[in-house]
């Protein structure tokens, strides 16, 4: 079938001499594999690498036939060309970072237009952006309530949060509950939106670990889900 539909690039693999294997969220289908034949050596082709590096957004043209399979590509333009997002060396690390989490996250072959406007949003909103810290702690966060495990602030009063059951509580009940300096942090982010973000402080060690703690909620709500190799670098950037 012929899909005309936006696109965020997830990640470019090399295949063989010449092609790539791309992975994209798409609006209209979710997650899409592309096969792209000779991109990387042709020079007068519709398609230039460049278009595919990690977080890009596109409007394509392409034939889905779903069910796990390779899709190919027809058309393929990059819209609202980042000023930023690939040039800022902060900004590159942050990037490669969310994009590898996106890779280890999103599996599903379906539409989730929130999820897609989430991504759209945020992504523009951090290229034009100065204050970007701990931009991917709230996106971390956020993107909890579009992958179906966002905390649960019912009971938000309460000093533990239960990484396991996704809740607030009164006392420890399993080696997943979490006290303290993060859950004071994880309170503060709770219904943040990223203009807001600024004045949220946080320090370099503090930083380091919420996102460690971030990310072992992402492994314990998704199967499978490996710790980003890029992690070193990002907090070697925030060091």
């Amino acid at each position: 079938m012929l899909i005309h539909t936006k696109a965020i690039i997830i990640s470019a693999l090399k295949y063989g001499e010449a092609d790539l294997i791309v992975k994209a969220y798409t609006l209209s289908d979710g997650l899409c594999t592309y096969m792209l034949k000779g991109v990387l050596k042709s020079k007068k082709g519709k398609f230039k690498a460049s278009m595919f590096q990690s977080l890009t957004q596109l409007e394509v043209v392409a034939n889905h036939r779903g069910g796990g399979k390779l899709e190919y590509l027809k058309e393929a333009k990059v819209t609202g060309n980042y000023l930023s997002l690939h040039t800022h060396p902060v900004k590159l690390a942050i990037v490669l970072f969310l994009a590898e989490i996106l890779r280890n996250s999103i599996q599903e072959e379906e539409s989730n237009e929130p999820l897609f406007h989430y991504l759209e949003y945020s992504f523009q909103y951090l290229d034009t952006t100065d204050k970007i810290a701990n931009f991917h702690l709230l996106f971390l966060l956020n993107l909890t309530r579009y992958l179906g495990f966002q905390p649960d602030r019912g009971m938000e009063d309460l000093p533990v949060f239960n990484l396991l059951e996704g809740v607030f509580q009164e006392i420890p009940t399993n080696d997943y509950c979490i006290e303290g300096k993060n859950v004071d942090l994880l309170k503060s982010l709770l219904g943040t939106d990223f203009d807001a973000l600024q004045h949220i402080k946080m320090n370099q060690a503090s930083r380091k670990e919420f996102l460690k703690m971030l990310l072992l909620y992402y492994e314990l709500h998704i199967e499978g889900f490996r710790k980003p190799k890029s992690l070193s670098v990002l907090n070697e950037i925030f060091s």
